[in-house]
Parts: structure tokens; C-alpha cells; sequence
């Protein structure tokens, strides 16, 4: 094993265009490396490549070139080995209806080659909260339940890395606490590797240590979550002064005055052109006294327009 759980190499897909329509290359030379024991996530807008490359990994969907390591096993030298160390929560909630939660994962395990010796599948529905719901039929459990069956299935094999694939997607506050309470404890006391993908970009701030941002089948960048959030050189001085801001007074090249409903003033400025020290100077050098003052940094959000507005 290297320091990373996943390495992919010049990866491509190309789909054959139907009935004389042009190929669609939905990857185009992805080069992408996750590293072990890490929350790492894969973001981009629709259509920009993530689920082909999960399918790939997962062995579903197969590659038209490049090279994809999955725990050090090469996926074409080594594709049961590299299978196995890999589970993915699908997005989709393909369930047979007629299995109880504990008979769907007995299955799992089963395909995956676990001995009943060493299956633990009521260890696992307890853990993702369907212990009472063991013997019930899939098509009984609400949309929720299904979620954490999903999981559960996931995880019957023991995997070193652990594919989510929106799984917060529709789904109600407490099942999202659990899913990530579930994920922290997988990540911290197994040193499970998790591949997140979400459209909800406060979920992937909070949680990953590290981010690839996929456009229109390229990584358009890797790096750490802090390291993300710092490339944006926009930031916000919000004054609240004891009286109404005039407008118009005299400020530093480049800042821009916006006046917010309830009475505060917000100057957005670049950091790489101005401070927040010369803007605080022309407030005082107006006359306008100062009740409170707080800055605003760009999320998560601004960053990934950023990065992918055409």
C-alpha cells in the first residue's frame, strides 16, 4: 500500500453516440489521488463526470483507458481484490422489495464471499438504526429506512474505502445526523477511507479534509478543504455604526459599498489589493462611529461557482 487509497491515472470513458449521434467523452484524462484514512470529497454540477467515475471504481461501468489502483490492487490485474475493497452506497434506492433487511444483507455478504462465520449483519443493522426492522420486507421500510438498508449493504464485507453517493439526498434531518455520526466513527475507529459526493456544499465543508471539484469530465482541482477556501481573495467588512452610514464618503480603490436592511454596512474589498485596517481608517476619517464590526470569508459555495462557471 502507498499513502493512497485510491490512484487513478489518465482515466477516460467515451460512450458510443446512438443512432449516428457523436461519442460522448464524459471522462477526458482524469488524474486523481485519495488518500488514505481520509473524508474526502467529489463535488461538481450535473453532468460533469462524478457518477461515471464512481461506477468505474465500483466495477460497473468499464474504462476506455487509463489506470484506476484501488488499495493498491491494479482494477485489470487484480479486479476481485479491488472490488472487495471497495463498498458504494448507491444514490439510486435499488432494493429488492421482498427481502428483510437482515436476508438482503446475508445476500451481500454472500456474493461478496464472507463466511456466516464472520458475518455480522445484525451488528451492522444495529448500527445504522433498522435492529427492529431486521425481519420486515424492504417495501414496508420508509424512504429513510431504505436509505440506512443501503448503507448497511455497503458495509457487509468490511471495506478499506466506503463510496457515498448523495446520501443525504431527500432525506430528513435526523437520518443525515445519523448518516454522518455513522461516517465519523467508520473514519475514526476503523480508518475507513469515505468518497463523498453532495450536492449540498455545506455538508462537504464540514466533513472532508479534502475536495476535487470535477467539470465537464476534468478535476478542475484538488486540495485541502482550508486550502479551498483560501484561494478566494473576496472578503467582506460588515460595520454596524451607531447611526446611518452616509453614502458615497471616501474608501480605498476597489472596495464597494453596500447598504443592508438591517442598517449595516457591508464593504466587500480583495485582500490582495487592500486591508481591513486601511477600509476601517476611512470609516473613522468619515465621522461614522462604529458599534460592532464582524468579517464574512467565502464558503465553500463561492469557490466551486467560482471554479466552474463557464
Amino acid at each position: 500500500m502507498t499513502g493512497y487509497a485510491i490512484e487513478i491515472e489518465a482515466l477516460t470513458k467515451t460512450y458510443a453516440g446512438r443512432r449516428g449521434a457523436p461519442a460522448q467523452e464524459a471522462l477526458k484524462g482524469i488524474d486523481l489521488n485519495i488518500p488514505t484514512g481520509s473524508i474526502f470529497g467529489l463535488l461538481g454540477p450535473n453532468g460533469a463526470g462524478k457518477s461515471t467515475l464512481i461506477n468505474i471504481l465500483a466495477g460497473l461501468v468499464v474504462k476506455t483507458s487509463g489506470k484506476v489502483r484501488i488499495w493498491g490492487f491494479d482494477q485489470d490485474i487484480n479486479p476481485r481484490q479491488s472490488r472487495a475493497a471497495i463498498g458504494v452506497m448507491p444514490q439510486e434506492l435499488n432494493l429488492d422489495p421482498f427481502f428483510s433487511p437482515r436476508g438482503a444483507l446475508e445476500v451481500q455478504a454472500g456474493l461478496y464471499g464472507v463466511p456466516k462465520a464472520q458475518r455480522r449483519s445484525d451488528e451492522i443493522l444495529a448500527m445504522v438504526g433498522l435492529s427492529d426492522k431486521a425481519d420486515a420486507y424492504a417495501r414496508t421500510l420508509s424512504g429513510g429506512m431504505r436509505r440506512r438498508l443501503l448503507l448497511a449493504k455497503a458495509l457487509v464485507h468490511f471495506p478499506q474505502i466506503l463510496v457515498l453517493d448523495e446520501p443525504t439526498a431527500g432525506v430528513d434531518i435526523e437520518l443525515r445526523q445519523m448518516l454522518w455520526a455513522n461516517v465519523r466513527r467508520l473514519n475514526r475507529e476503523r480508518g475507513m477511507t469515505i468518497i463523498l459526493t453532495t450536492h449540498y456544499l455545506e455538508e462537504a465543508e464540514e466533513m472532508c479534509d479534502e475536495i476535487a471539484i470535477m467539470h465537464q469530465g476534468e478535476v478542475v482541482i484538488q486540495d485541502t478543504t482550508p486550502a479551498l477556501l483560501g484561494r478566494m481573495d473576496a472578503k467582506t467588512l460588515v460595520i454596524h455604526p451607531e447611526a446611518e452610514a452616509p453614502e458615497g464618503f471616501a474608501l480605498p480603490e476597489g472596495v464597494e459599498f453596500d447598504r443592508r436592511p438591517d442598517g449595516s454596512v457591508a464593504l466587500s474589498y480583495r485582500r490582495s489589493q487592500t486591508s481591513a485596517n486601511a477600509i476601517l481608517e476611512a470609516v473613522r476619517d468619515a465621522g461614522i462611529l462604529i458599534r460592532d464590526v464582524k468579517t464574512e470569508e467565502p464558503d465553500l459555495q463561492d469557490v466551486f461557482l467560482d471554479l466552474t462557471r463557464d
